[in-house]
């Protein structure tokens, strides 16, 4: 009887099952949107190799500035302590042209030295002072190759390597390159250090702390465990923002179509009622057809959303949609939730319907 209830109206039950999809589907690609791109970053960092960073004193949690104000000669202070195996300084230049990124200037040989040499998939190191190096992801959403024009920072570099993704930024190109585009010769941005033995780690930035009061140093293992939804300023507000606009959206589709169809059914009920049906009978109906379009709602957005980031990842591979089973299982309860709050007032109106006034509706 539930479902013939539903198809006697097929677009208004259609209507109700898009927009609980609708729901679903913003909770998890906005948030897992906001996730990729944070766990995206998150593996980046990582898979630079280094143990610990010296970066500017009074630098936030993370690196989201430009210009290089700490000079090169503290790596050869670096260089000279206990347990420190490689520096590499690295100029970061934030660029906002298609999207926000951080290039980055690096001198190849240290920074090698961090986590290995790089592996080329296409090309190879720097040929020059105007050579880039760029990630699979970026070639791939910018359509460029080894010996293609690249424009950075207003200048004309040719893409001399395609490497994987996972290792610091999307291009990089030459330090001293970078120092003399934003007037910054002999400074850096940051300080990567590898370590003898990276259980030193915490050892060894107090060590640091001597011969470097003023600037800011921390362990990469720290900087990472701060990389999280609840840690990241108005983050986590954002994706709360995010699902209350979803459950609000649930709730009135949800509200409007249970009401409407009450007063569609409002002869039927006055039958059902007459026939010696409960008031939680009548309730359970309702409540009933509300789960089976919350259901059919849910798996309607899961299949948008899985395609949506299939679609994004061919379009746009430098923008990672994380869709776990977690969120997948969270987005499913705050629909099933939103939906059934949505149908009880129109249950209970429902249930509360006098028989012979319903039998007598037109």
């Amino acid at each position: 009887m539930i479902v013939a209830n539903l198809a006697y109206r097929p677009v208004r039950s259609i209507i109700s099952i898009i927009a609980v999809g609708v729901e679903v589907t913003l909770i998890l690609l906005i948030v897992g949107l906001a996730l990729g791109l944070l766990n995206d970053s998150k593996q980046r960092t990582q898979g630079i190799g280094a143990d610990i960073m010296v970066r500017p004193q009074g630098s936030g949690q993370f690196i989201a500035f430009s210009g290089a104000p700490m000079p090169i000669q503290i790596a050869d202070v670096l260089r000279k302590q206990p347990h420190v195996a490689a520096v590499s300084p690295v100029v970061v230049q934030i660029t906002s042209g298609n999207s926000l990124e951080a290039i980055n200037g690096i001198d190849l040989d240290s920074f090698e030295k961090l986590g290995g040499p790089l592996q080329f998939i296409k090309g190879g190191p720097f040929q020059g002072r105007d050579s880039v190096i760029v990630d699979d992801y970026y070639a791939d959403s910018n359509k460029v190759r080894v010996g293609s024009t690249v424009d950075t920072l207003n200048h004309k570099f040719t893409v001399s390597g395609i490497i994987p993704h996972g290792r610091g930024a999307r291009r990089y190109i030459p330090l001293t390159t970078m120092q003399d585009l934003i007037g910054a010769q002999n400074k850096a941005s940051i300080f990567y250090v590898k370590l003898d033995d990276p259980h030193n780690a915490s050892e060894v930035v107090e060590q640091l702390k001597q011969p470097l009061p003023n600037y800011n140093i921390v362990a990469m293992q720290e900087f990472l465990s701060l990389m999280s939804a609840d840690k990241i300023p108005g983050l986590s507000i954002f994706i709360n923002i995010v699902i209350g606009i979803s459950v609000v959206v649930g709730f009135i589709v949800i509200f409007q179509s249970m009401y409407t169809a009450v007063m569609e059914r409002t002869r039927e009920i006055g039958i059902l009622k007459s026939l010696g049906a409960s008031k939680l009978y009548i309730m359970r109906i309702i409540l009933r057809e509300t789960l089976v379009l919350a259901l059919a709602g849910i798996v309607f957005g899961i299949a948008i959303s899985v395609a949506a980031r299939a679609g994004i990842r061919e379009k746009w591979p430098t923008l990672p949609v994380q869709i776990t089973w977690g969120w997948i299982l969270y987005a499913a309860a705050i629909a099933v939730v939103g939906a059934m709050v949505g149908a009880i007032y129109p249950a209970f109106k429902a249930a509360q319907k006098d028989p012979i006034d319903a039998l007598a509706y037109e």
